[in-house]
């Protein structure tokens, strides 16, 4: 499946109201170093995604995966998304939205979701934040995803995806993150 010997675990704490997320990866080589990105995908139930507000981004550099930058020379690799300043206080939806905020912040709050409350995000060695909804016209063209949802979910990921990870060999990595309902 991946040209790269590697072992990863995944483990899940279960509390009251946290959710306890780690991942480990470890390069078992001699010799041969290998990159890989990680996003650790949180998708969250709210009664009107317009109406969620994200704190932390202030500020933050993200990558609009929404708009294409600009073409190179025939042949060259597809362009990459352009990047922009978050000037928001708290970043809220109204439209289609997958952007990639570049070391953002340890610590996030998701207002209106889960039954109306706030979700406490904390990331560990993920300096990366995601945020995503497909918006009407995608949804309606991904396979697993009903038409209608895209109001009622928010995702917002923590992962390590606008720089690669290295591991050199014998070397291993950990990253974790805790949700927690407030």
């Amino acid at each position: 499946m991946w040209q790269h010997h590697f072992r990863i675990s995944y483990r899940i704490i279960l509390r009251e109201k946290e959710l306890h997320l780690n991942i480990g990866v470890y390069n078992p080589s001699k010799e041969s170093p290998f990159d890989f990105n990680v996003l650790l995908h949180s998708y969250f139930k709210c009664p009107d995604v317009r109406r969620c507000q994200v704190t932390g981004l202030n500020g933050v550099t993200f990558l609009d995966r929404t708009r294409q930058g600009p073409e190179g020379p025939p042949g060259s690799p597809p362009p990459q998304p352009p990047a922009y300043q978050e000037c928001r206080e708290v970043v809220t939806l109204a439209e289609e939205t997958d952007r990639i905020y570049i070391n953002t912040p340890h610590e996030h709050i998701v207002t209106n979701v889960v039954s109306g409350r706030k979700m406490r995000i904390q990331k560990y060695n993920l300096p990366d934040t995601v945020i995503w909804n497909p918006w009407e016209e995608k949804a309606k063209q991904m396979a697993d995803f009903g038409d209608d949802e895209h109001p009622n979910m928010i995702c917002v990921n923590a992962g390590h995806v606008s720089t690669p990870v290295t591991l050199m060999p014998g070397q291993a990595f950990e990253a974790s993150l805790i949700l927690q309902v407030m």
